[in-house]
């Protein structure tokens, strides 16, 4: 299998720039996972496509302001961080630019000194960890200095950026967001649960690995990177009971996916369970636990066009696609939504 067979044109002008001033105004394309069939709707009409007795799971992971530009102390050059995650204390694993430029030792102040880093080690990837200085509590630090770490295919300015988070977003860590759940508004969502859908909330904080191209020529041979999930028991019980019962579980995007069908036993039963995965779904994938997805449209030759083909079938997928640049839908983290199911 071929990384090449999961590409599709895109003109550059489908690609979302800036959010809905209507959250759940977004459209959405359903995806009929057997027959390859689509349907043209409004994402709040998503509420009757959802019966009585379904299940629909969301990340409750919220998106730190995790991208800081600092200055290095020796030679006064330029150099931007992003946080990916917290290793321990107060060393993270981070990505910088320019990255030959920041070895070992080298030490970068940001803001007016309020924050100070210095590079204790480089890892996987060319990856840094940095250990981190400052007064008061780190989270409000980066606050004041850190921006949203956008997708590069964004290049418009965030004005408000809680709309690159989740209305239910609420544990932090997370360096970009579960963009399928940017659809849903509060009220949309107690009309859901109104109507006898449940509700499992879960956490898994999402990281760069994710979206990263993939340069393997064979999928197979593509390297995931771990990230660290939760599913908390009162989640687990839902999912369990629901799944029991014969309802439907509906995963509010590919994050809500990967940690179901990384905990879950062959019965697609989960339990109260954390810890990393480094899942990879691509076609071929038998799904344990999730029975239909709520979520946006994935780059080409993406893992995330992967997992979704896993799930609707290649083609299927690619000729939904194909439609959806026909009908001038609008692409990734800020655009439309699919439901396929």
């Amino acid at each position: 299998m071929k990384t090449s067979d999961f590409y599709y044109d895109l003109p550059k002008e489908l690609i979302a720039q800036d959010p809905l001033e209507d959250r759940s105004a977004s459209r959405l394309m359903l995806i009929d996972k057997k027959t390859g069939q689509v349907s043209h709707h409004i994402f709040k009409e998503i509420i009757n496509y959802l019966n009585p007795g379904d299940c629909l799971v969301i990340n409750e992971t919220r998106v730190i302001p995790a991208r800081l530009y600092g200055i290095k102390e020796d030679t006064g050059a330029h150099v931007e961080v992003l946080l990916l995650k917290r290793r321990q204390g107060d060393v993270w694993e981070t990505l910088t630019r320019p990255g030959r430029k920041t070895r070992v030792g080298t030490r970068i102040t940001f803001g007016n000194g309020e924050l100070k880093g210095e590079v204790v080690d480089v890892i996987d990837d060319g990856n840094r960890l940095i250990h981190f200085e400052y007064e008061g509590i780190f989270e409000e630090v980066l606050d004041r200095l850190g921006e949203m770490p956008l997708p590069p295919y964004i290049t418009h300015k965030l004005k408000d950026r809680d709309r690159y988070n989740t209305v239910y977003a609420r544990n932090d860590g997370s360096a970009a967001a579960p963009t399928a759940g940017l659809h849903f508004t509060p009220e949309l969502l107690k009309d859901i649960e109104e109507k006898g859908v449940k509700i499992a909330r879960i956490t898994l904080h999402v990281g760069l690995g994710t979206f990263r191209p993939v340069k393997a020529e064979e999928v197979t041979d593509h390297h995931m990177h771990s990230e660290f999930y939760q599913i908390p028991q009162e989640a687990a019980d839902i999912i369990n009971s629901v799944k029991d019962a014969g309802g439907r579980i509906i995963s509010v995007g590919t994050t809500s996916t990967r940690t179901l069908e990384s905990a879950a036993d062959e019965k697609g039963h989960v339990k109260a369970v954390s810890g990393w995965t480094d899942i990879f779904i691509y076609p071929g994938y038998q799904f344990k636990c999730i029975d239909a997805l709520i979520t946006n449209f994935h780059l080409p030759e993406s893992t995330l066009i992967m997992l979704v083909s896993a799930l609707a079938g290649r083609e299927n997928i690619l000729n939904a696609y194909k439609e959806a640049v026909k009908e001038r839908y609008r692409f990734f983290s800020f655009g439309d939504a699919t439901f396929i199911y």
